[in-house]
């Protein structure tokens, strides 16, 4: 008996292979006639298992395991690794500022110069970061990866919000969250874009991540959109006196009210942020696990990578890796305690605006080691391309910066409301409206450029664009008042009272 023919369809989320029940059916298949009156069975218990999220089993566990310690390949050396270390980048160099930067903090010499110190300090361990993540995605692949480098890239900016945090430094924490965000959302994928598509039609990215991406960037964003659109409503103007009348909606009662809001919020995100990444690293389906890259509508490009990453030698042993991971955490903690505590004199020397310091210029500390990474990188490249052989472009985009906002709104900002809680900071989800308002259109800008998971230089320059815009605008923005009030750590009536909002 000849086989029947099989129908083939595809819906948003799976392949549907139509079986005929009969010869007269497989006729109207083969003849393409009726496939929407084809009644499928139910799947089978089997079958079902196929569609349902589970945990790696023992064998993917095992892969994973025999993968990160390198079985049956050259292990790399401890001297090795430190070589490779140390020789990373030129910028290393510049490692040998953290003594004179931390004699400078105990000895109380002049806060500009301690504060200078600390920034140059901070550049080669960020880009530490940078290396260190590199090398564990040859231990634990594309996906943990990807992972594990948005993490320390993010780590920079992380610890300088917590100890924003600590010292209660409201206002210019939440215009930082603001403008790491936007930075990592519009110049620097932007930039990326604009250098990598220079010398071809368009780039891909790797549509599964952009699909999801749209909506977790969507939903960070729409979280703060809610309480500033709730405050807006509730509140009929405020005008600060020194009589010590408190407005009926700028006052303690309505921010522990934004307190509570806030909190659940946060511990909402935070289930959102761990699900999207289970469904990431572990879909649903039998042995897919960590198998991003071999999904059928993955970028040739993507898995070019994820294959080399496999098969190539990292230069740093795992171990020592993690290791010097943790050293360059503790250091860069200390330094950037030191350098948070000269902001008020830089600021005040500067004459620069709270929301302009906290919106666009301390985002752009954070990634300075990056930028000053790129910027010779791009002197080498137009080098090369006018003196010497041009590199061939590359057809994969470089849309990581994309990631680390999502992560930043998504776990490190519930996080700070989070913490702010356990150590007694009125950390709240309440920010300033026009940082909500440019966050929305960064976010419209981004998945609009980003919706066919496809780019080039133009959308790159539309991208850098916007940004340069919120920086020109927002270098002439005071600050919203009541929201300022309503960020202070001391009573809110107190503040009132006193009339200071910078408090």
């Amino acid at each position: 008996m000849a086989a029947q023919p099989e129908a083939t369809f595809t819906t948003r989320q799976r392949t549907v292979i139509v079986r005929p029940r009969d010869e007269e059916e497989a006729i109207q298949i083969s003849n393409g006639q009726h496939l929407h009156q084809v009644n499928m069975k139910s799947p089978t218990k089997s079958e079902k298992s196929h569609l349902t999220m589970h945990l790696p089993d023992k064998k993917e566990l095992v892969h994973l395991w025999d993968r990160f310690t390198r079985k049956g390949k050259r292990k790399i050396g401890v001297v090795e690794s430190i070589h490779a270390i140390f020789f990373s980048s030129w910028l290393n160099i510049f490692l040998l500022l953290i003594i004179p930067a931390w004699v400078s903090r105990f000895r109380h010499f002049s806060q500009t110069v301690t504060f200078t110190l600390s920034f140059l300090t901070i550049i080669p361990l960020e880009r530490l970061f940078d290396y260190g993540g590199e090398q564990l995605a040859h231990y634990l692949g594309i996906e943990l990866g990807d992972l594990i480098i948005i993490t320390l890239n993010n780590a920079v900016e992380a610890t300088l919000a917590i100890i924003l945090l600590k010292k209660c430094e409201l206002v210019i924490l939440k215009s930082t969250i603001v403008g790491v965000v936007i930075l990592h959302l519009l110049l620097v994928p932007g930039t990326a874009f604009v250098t990598g598509g220079a010398r071809i039609i368009e780039q891909d990215l790797h549509p599964h991540l952009t699909q999801l991406n749209h909506s977790l960037l969507t939903l960070g964003v729409l979280s703060l959109m809610i309480p500033a659109a709730f405050f807006a409503a509730i509140d009929g103007g405020f005008v600060p006196t020194t009589s010590g009348a408190v407005n009926p909606v700028v006052n303690d009662e309505i921010r522990g009210m934004f307190l509570k809001m806030s909190r659940g919020v946060a511990i909402l995100l935070l289930c959102v942020y761990v699900c999207s990444r289970i469904y990431l690293h572990n879909p649903p389906g039998d042995e897919n696990a960590l198998s991003l890259h071999l999904a059928a509508d993955a970028p040739e490009a993507f898995k070019h990578e994820a294959t080399h990453l496999q098969e190539a030698d990292p230069e740093v042993n795992q171990w020592v890796c993690l290791v010097m991971l943790a050293i360059c955490i503790g250091l860069m903690a200390a330094t950037a305690e030191f350098m948070v505590e000269g902001i008020d004199f830089v600021r005040g020397e500067g004459h620069i605006k709270k929301e302009w310091f906290g919106l666009i210029l301390l985002p752009m500390v954070s990634f300075a080691a990056d930028g000053t990474v790129a910027s010779a990188f791009f002197v080498q490249y137009l080098f090369r391309h006018f003196f010497r052989e041009p590199t061939p472009p590359t057809t994969l985009a470089k849309g990581r910066a994309i990631d680390l906002s999502i992560q930043f709104t998504l776990f490190w900002m519930p996080f700070f409301v989070l913490l702010g809680w356990w150590i007694g900071k009125p950390m709240t989800l309440l920010f300033d409206l026009f940082e909500v308002c440019v966050l929305i259109g960064a976010c419209f800008i981004v998945n609009y450029v980003t919706a066919d998971s496809k780019t080039n230089w133009a959308e790159g320059v539309a991208m850098v664009s916007f940004y340069i815009m919120i920086a020109l605008c927002s270098w002439f923005y005071t600050g919203q008042t009541e929201v300022n009030f309503m960020s202070q750590c001391g009573s809110v009536a107190a503040a009132i009272v006193s009339g200071d909002s910078e408090a």
